[in-house]
């Protein structure tokens, strides 16, 4: 065979070889989701196959009503371990995902009740877990006209998804980094200003963690009667202006639920942000580490 026919018979072979990688191989995300979901948006995608809805709320609640099709994934029983509420071992968290029919290219919107911070618990996990195409719906349960979204009291099984995580250490600080981050990166401190004044404290110690500033998780929201509403990026734009997008930031609360919405805000809004999961149970509760108040 003469070298143009074998170059020709390569050519048909890689053809082939494409062919049969697009039938068979790892599908890639067609779509990705917004940070802040709208009712909009989840209208529109609502009977996509790939979407995954996520509720956080407490099982009892969860049992009086949901959205059709939606996962119970529980907040506090399932995102939080140890007396200092830390993220869960990798090994539960795939598990957790799997179960939920999580797959690596599915849509997440991820919802909670009367306050957005253990949703956004999920959202940064989520993250961490290197699953991106994640988004915190923008309104709590029920916040919306009756009508406008499927409701059940019946409980959805999703078919078992094989979730593999793919971490980024980039998104997650510990107890050692935010030590070190003292006076050379800006540390935000997720809690209501009188726990950051030290006038409350569910650790041991009062306080917060030296040159934090504070900027209160519920700053992100507004309550209203039927629930909670996240404020629009354009707003929240202008309250941490101030912030340099120069310096990585590293955000703690209480509990790492508060910074977890921070995380999500300033994320979206151009900042290098990571979570330090111990948080204030950690921090507060060593007395070898450094405080102010």
């Amino acid at each position: 065979m003469s070298l143009v026919g074998v170059a020709m018979q390569f050519h048909k072979l890689i053809i082939i070889f494409l062919f049969v990688v697009s039938l068979f191989g790892e599908s890639v995300p067609t779509s990705t989701i917004p940070a802040v979901v709208p009712l909009s948006w989840l209208q529109k995608h609502y009977n996509d196959t790939n979407l995954v809805l996520i509720d956080v709320r407490d099982p009892k609640i969860f049992a009086k009503g949901h959205l059709k099709r939606a996962v119970n994934i529980p907040a506090m029983q399932k995102l939080f371990v140890g007396k200092h509420y830390m993220m869960p071992k990798l090994d539960a968290l795939k598990e957790l995902f799997s179960n939920a029919g999580i797959e690596n290219d599915s849509l997440v919107v991820v919802y909670g009740g009367d306050n957005p911070i253990w949703a956004a618990r999920f959202y940064w996990i989520s993250e961490v877990l290197g699953h991106d195409n994640v988004g915190l719906l923008k309104v709590g349960y029920g916040n919306w006209k009756e009508g406008a979204l499927a409701t059940t009291t019946k409980q959805y099984h999703p078919k078992r998804s094989n979730f593999i995580p793919r971490i980024d250490n980039t998104k997650l600080a510990t107890k050692l980094s935010t030590l070190i981050a003292i006076g050379n990166k800006t540390i935000i401190d997720g809690r209501p200003d009188a726990f950051y004044k030290g006038e409350k404290s569910h650790a041991k110690r009062h306080g917060h963690i030296p040159s934090a500033l504070n900027y209160p998780g519920s700053q992100n929201y507004t309550h209203a009667a039927k629930g909670t509403t996240m404020k629009d990026f354009s707003e929240l734009k202008s309250l941490y202006k101030k912030l340099p997008k120069s310096k990585p930031i590293i955000l703690y609360c209480e509990d790492g639920a508060d910074a977890a919405l921070n995380f999500l805000i300033l994320q979206n809004l151009g900042y290098k942000v990571s979570v330090y999961d111990g948080s204030w149970l950690e921090w507060g509760n060593d007395t070898n580490l450094p405080i102010e108040k």
